[in-house]
């Protein structure tokens, strides 16, 4: 029996802005990290791809990602009900999520820990920081984290 972790190390990045997206895929490029990087650009689409429907349904929903980054302001379903729905499902209730976001709101980084995140980082503005941000994000989600085998 395969397990999760024979699995490549796909890092789901939930994100809609473009030039935030740009910006990511060079961070994670910069770091060796960017290879396995599956985007979607709205929650609904997030959803999607995490339960193997709709444009993903031949995906097998097993095959979890490693990580999630989730930013909060998302067109069609937020981050927070993103995080909602996937705290809510035993299939996915131990997928490490990062909220990755341009929030510097408190009560943004209250309701993310409160529905279940594991980790709130404000995006940094400068392109260096942000480069040290994701490999430090990939050195220990990626590498050091360990998560439960969860089955179907």
């Amino acid at each position: 029996m395969e397990t999760r972790s024979s699995f490549t190390k796909v890092i789901l990045l939930v994100e809609d802005n473009e030039d935030d997206i740009a910006l990511t895929i060079r961070a994670l490029n910069k770091n060796n990290l960017a290879n396995d990087l599956v985007v979607v650009r709205d929650g609904a689409e997030a959803l999607d791809y995490l339960f193997a429907r709709g444009e993903f349904a031949g995906r097998d929903p097993s095959d979890l990602p490693q990580l999630v980054l989730l930013d909060l302001k998302l067109p069609k379903l937020g981050g927070l009900e993103v995080l909602k729905t996937l705290r809510s499902d035993s299939a996915t209730r131990y997928v490490p999520v990062v909220v990755l976001t341009s929030s510097d709101e408190e009560d943004d980084m209250i309701r993310s820990y409160d529905g279940g995140a594991n980790s709130f980082v404000q995006k940094p503005v400068n392109f260096d920081d942000f480069v040290e941000a994701a490999r430090q994000l990939g050195l220990y989600w990626l590498l050091i984290n360990r998560t439960p085998e969860i089955g179907p």
